[in-house]
């Protein structure tokens, strides 16, 4: 083939696989608004979308909260700028950091676990056996996954909100030797509500993304033990992408201007 058609090739592709992934969603967000309704599937993949990922999350937000403010110290020593440190960590923990490394943690976790389970569902015939017994498998496997991601990861960024922010303020306090309620105080001073509803809102995006790439990859998996194995790969990979590209555009709407 020449390059020009390689090319074009590649192109149509791309365009194929997209289309086919705006469908899968598309259709799992009407049947999100149609009964019936599995509400202890939902329970369940929420349970295990928020709870089972506070630790990990709690983790990564605290060490991050704890890097941010020893390296904004070191660079803002420089020009004797240290008071603005509170400042610089509860708005990059709120607007960027915590919902972008809560997203990508979940996505590593519960994206890697969604398509593997529906891919050994899928090469193992079991989501066909669902079809045979009259039961939607949109409704009974993808609804209450994306359901869950869409709603429990907010909640996770606003744990790791606080988490990251204590963090920073654990450093400048114990070890940076700032004082705690001036510290406190400038915290409260530059935090706008728009602060911390932008990161929900990216959270909340986040989280449909996340469920919707380990749904869509292991729902269309084939090839057995290694079909299963490529869909958790294009899954994790895919779900990091769009989540950086999502944050990105979100960030050019809500602070744009």
């Amino acid at each position: 083939m020449n390059p020009l058609a390689l090319i074009g090739h590649t192109f149509l592709n791309f365009l194929a696989a997209t289309g086919r992934l705006a469908w899968f969603a598309a259709q799992g967000v009407s049947h999100c608004f149609r009964p019936p309704f599995y509400f202890r599937k939902i329970g369940q993949q929420m349970l295990d979308i928020g709870y089972f990922s506070l630790p990990v999350v709690g983790l990564t937000a605290l060490f991050t909260g704890m890097v941010l403010a020893l390296q904004s110290h070191s660079g803002f020593a420089r020009f004797e700028a240290e008071s603005a440190i509170p400042t610089v960590v509860v708005l990059s923990i709120t607007r960027e950091l915590g919902p972008v490394m809560a997203g990508l943690m979940v996505a590593g976790r519960i994206g890697a676990a969604i398509a593997a389970e529906l891919g050994t569902m899928r090469v193992t015939e079991q989501i066909d056996a669902l079809t045979t017994l009259s039961t939607n498998p949109f409704k009974y496997l993808v609804v209450p996954r994306l359901l869950a991601g869409t709603l429990m990861l907010p909640l996770l960024v606003l744990v790791a909100d606080i988490i990251g922010v204590f963090g920073g303020f654990l450093v400048c306090v114990y070890r940076l030797h700032f004082n705690a309620g001036n510290y406190i105080s400038q915290t409260w001073q530059y935090l706008e509500n728009r602060d911390v509803a932008s990161g929900l809102w990216k959270a909340a995006a986040f989280g449909f993304i996340i469920a919707l790439m380990g749904c869509y990859n292991g729902y269309n998996s084939k090839g057995g033990a290694s079909g299963v194995g490529m869909a958790t790969t294009n899954a994790v990979v895919g779900a990091s992408i769009l989540i950086l590209v999502t944050n990105y555009l979100l960030t050019g709407i809500f602070f744009g201007n």
